[in-house]
């Protein structure tokens, strides 16, 4: 499954996850430190989508209250529902 996240907050527009039985297959993000975002989607593949969740879920970036990675975890969190 193929689920676009919209950012709030954060540098990335938007977050394109794909999962396949709770699996992070791909992350693609649109927007934001490019190197940072390539860096996380390829780390985050083929790891299961709830021990993501819980590894970046409230990672802040600076002054900000949340982050690229945190968007993720919340990313996740709601294509989780839909799959």
């Amino acid at each position: 499954m193929v689920y676009k996240y919209i950012t709030r907050g954060t540098c990335s527009k938007s977050i394109t996850v794909e999962l396949e039985d709770g699996i992070v297959k791909n992350v693609q993000f649109e927007g934001g430190c490019n190197g940072n975002t390539q860096g996380v989607s390829a780390l985050v593949r083929g790891m299961n989508a709830q021990q993501v969740i819980s590894t970046l879920k409230g990672i802040r970036c600076g002054f900000k209250n949340t982050s690229c990675p945190d968007q993720l975890a919340t990313a996740l969190e709601q294509a989780l529902k839909k799959e």
